[in-house]
């Protein structure tokens, strides 16, 4: 029962990080009908900036490290939230103008990311390995923070990382869902998802929505980012490939274009990977995931909780 709970709970903070990460791709397709494949190097970019933050700075601080954390989860949302702003004007953006086929933006995704990751990696041979762990916050004789377990029922406990994964993506989760149900911004950008055109005629910039889109998809993909790195030790120029997958997975589970499909597909499939590693062989864990996305595109292409369309890219 001790490891069954423990695992539930580790599956649970994973699935959160997907969720996080898949609200990206979700709110990008909603109003474009665009997967953008340079998400995952999004992501990748925003938690090395926070994480190179608390390396390089913060952690010479006397601050609490929730502080510290804080402030690396902002600095790393406004680096990939700007990245994401930048990847729209110069590689979405001309080509949405000129009435480029849709295949043609996504092929332009691809090839972003590749772009992405080679410059990051690019910058770590001119200044040094990105591969580093995620700090450790054990000053003296004190224990390192994060590492700190609580007691719960049946023996089993609860660690700091895994809790504070739980309230930041709690948060992230909730504030997204309100700025895009309650707010004049997020009621815009539900228009521009359903038409354009008529948007543009009802006095919104259609541009400047779609800006305000990859600024919270690029935000949110940098606050995953520091919080795949609290939870997994380690960031490089590759670490974005596979979670960027992974979320995708999580956003056609849940229903693309579906915010509240992004954070169920993605804890639904936090928790299977977990179970599989734990219960099966760790070994198998990406092959039950990508195995999912099979099932669901042959079986529900529009996923849990999506709507279906006509049309899909």
């Amino acid at each position: 029962m001790q490891l069954f709970i423990e695992t539930l709970l580790s599956g649970l903070a994973l699935g959160l990080v997907y969720s996080v990460i898949a609200l990206g791709y979700t709110m990008v397709y909603g109003v474009l009908e665009l997967i953008n494949f340079a998400h995952s190097e999004i992501f990748m970019f925003g938690g090395i900036v926070g994480v190179e933050l608390l390396l390089g700075v913060l952690t010479k601080t006397t601050w609490h490290p929730l502080l510290q954390l804080v402030f690396a989860l902002i600095v790393g949302a406004a680096a990939s939230g700007v990245l994401a702003v930048t990847v729209e004007r110069v590689a979405y953006r001309p080509l949405r103008l000129r009435g480029a086929p849709r295949l043609v933006p996504l092929i332009s995704a691809i090839g972003m990311s590749l772009f992405l990751q080679d410059i990051v990696r690019l910058v770590e041979s001119l200044f040094g390995n990105f591969n580093r762990p995620f700090p450790s916050y054990i000053k003296g004789d004190e224990p390192d923070f994060f590492a700190i377990t609580h007691p719960l029922v049946s023996g089993a406990t609860i660690s700091n990382t895994t809790l504070t994964i739980f309230v930041v993506g709690a948060i992230m989760l909730a504030g997204l869902t309100y700025f895009v149900n309650y707010t004049k911004t997020g009621r815009a950008i539900r228009a521009v998802a359903q038409d354009q055109s008529t948007s543009s005629l009802m006095g919104i910039n259609v541009n400047n929505i779609i800006t305000v889109t990859f600024l919270l998809g690029g935000a949110l993909g940098g606050v995953a980012g520091v919080l795949y790195a609290l939870k997994f030790g380690t960031l490089n120029p590759y670490s974005g490939f596979l979670p960027g997958l992974k979320a995708f997975t999580a956003a056609v589970l849940g229903g693309i274009g579906s915010i509240p499909g992004a954070m169920l597909g993605g804890v639904v499939l936090g928790l299977l990977e977990q179970l599989a590693a734990q219960y099966i062989s760790s070994s198998y864990k990406d092959i039950i995931a990508f195995g999912l996305l099979i099932l669901i595109l042959i079986f529900r292409p529009s996923g849990l909780l999506g709507r279906k369309v006509s049309e899909k890219v």
